[in-house]
């Protein structure tokens, strides 16, 4: 059974520069780890490590039973596909896909049977004959894609595949990986800025900053229970709300309203609250309707339409330098710009304001 594993393993340049700081992870046959994260955070050097392109300053890479972590990346058995495509451009599309096969001495007939196989999964039957000037950026990463499908290898690494293509066809491209590789057994590795690929494509996710895992989980755990407040910033589009609010007993101060906070050891001078716009809405405010305590109050200063949907920003009551957003369906109205939010306490989540660390809830 194919298995890839990382141990310990740090890339150091120089003592202010290591962008891989002891990352050690798993990935078993049928998983597809994303590796997530902002420029400069580690993601793209832990690919080229596990593909031999650069050597680790310490640690271990294994797949299967093998250390490979010194071996040259063509003695591997790992198939990558580059943000750039990387086809010959001299060759046909039939030949950029055959290449690899011609050059481990495969029989003609074989390559023949997979490279047929794997361009008709593709939908690159018609453009065998075609060289890459004639085709399409999407056409292109299909094609670069089917070169590293016909090598049946035991690892896929991806770096940003999909970063060249424009929104539509980026969108339509990824919808076609994800059928692809749910139907291939090989660890998938893939590495990407956008949290949308992440989120949708999938097994796991590895959020990376400064060079160290912050979180590794299925999406929904990365976006339903961030481990940081890092992690808390960077899922989730609009970002969600992160309010450094004050504590008075068992309460976060917010504007005139008090939070009840989570059962905590003792309870800090501070604390960050965290609550994902999309969770804040509007508690109806009909005429002479009693005002609702459990609502917190605030006016309206800013509307940006997001198509199906409005991101309201709010400032609170009592305390102007505190905004929350607020995420609504594009049909929703309001009477006035005094406004009442309203949240259920089981979607908040609480940060230490000097670690970060996500508090117990």
């Amino acid at each position: 059974m194919a298995k890839l594993q990382l141990k310990n393993l740090n890339k150091t340049y120089s003592p202010k520069v290591v962008p891989v700081k002891d990352i050690s992870l798993d990935v078993s046959e049928g998983d597809f780890l994303t590796l997530l994260g902002p420029s400069g955070c580690g993601k793209s050097t832990t690919l080229r490590l596990i593909a031999g392109l650069e050597q680790p300053t310490r640690g271990e890479i294994r797949i299967g039973d093998r250390d490979v972590t010194y071996l040259r990346p063509g003695d591997r058995d790992i198939a990558m596909v580059f943000q750039s495509y990387a086809l010959y451009p001299h060759m046909t599309v039939y030949d950029n896909m055959a290449s690899s096969l011609k050059l481990r001495k495969i029989s003609p007939s074989e390559i023949d049977r997979l490279v047929t196989e794997v361009a008709a999964s593709l939908g690159l039957t018609e453009l065998a004959d075609r060289k890459p000037g004639k085709l399409s950026g999407g056409q292109r990463q299909r094609v670069a894609l089917g070169r590293a499908l016909v090598r049946q290898p035991e690892v896929f690494l991806l770096d940003e595949p999909l970063s060249n293509l424009d929104a539509l066809l980026r969108e339509k491209v990824r919808a076609e990986l994800k059928q692809l590789f749910s139907s291939q057994k090989a660890p998938v590795v893939y590495v990407t800025h956008d949290q949308t690929e992440a989120m949708t494509l999938s097994t796991k996710v590895a959020v990376l900053n400064n060079g160290s895992v912050q979180q590794l989980d299925p999406p929904h755990l990365i976006y339903n229970r961030p481990a940081n407040q890092f992690v808390a910033g960077f899922v989730g589009s609009p970002q969600i709300n992160l309010l450094v609010l004050k504590c008075q007993e068992n309460f976060a101060i917010l504007g005139d309203f008090k939070v009840r906070l989570p059962n905590l050891p003792t309870v800090p001078p501070e604390i960050v609250l965290g609550i994902r716009p999309e969770h804040v809405g509007f508690a109806d405010a009909e005429t002479g309707k009693m005002p609702n305590p459990e609502a917190i109050k605030g006016e309206v200063y800013l509307v940006e339409n997001l198509g199906m949907q409005n991101l309201v920003s709010v400032r609170v009551k009592g305390v102007e330098s505190v905004t929350v957003r607020v995420l609504l369906p594009n049909d929703r109205q309001w009477n006035s710009e005094i406004v009442e939010l309203v949240f259920g306490p089981q979607l908040l989540h609480w940060f230490d304001v000097k670690t970060g660390d996500r508090l117990p809830s």
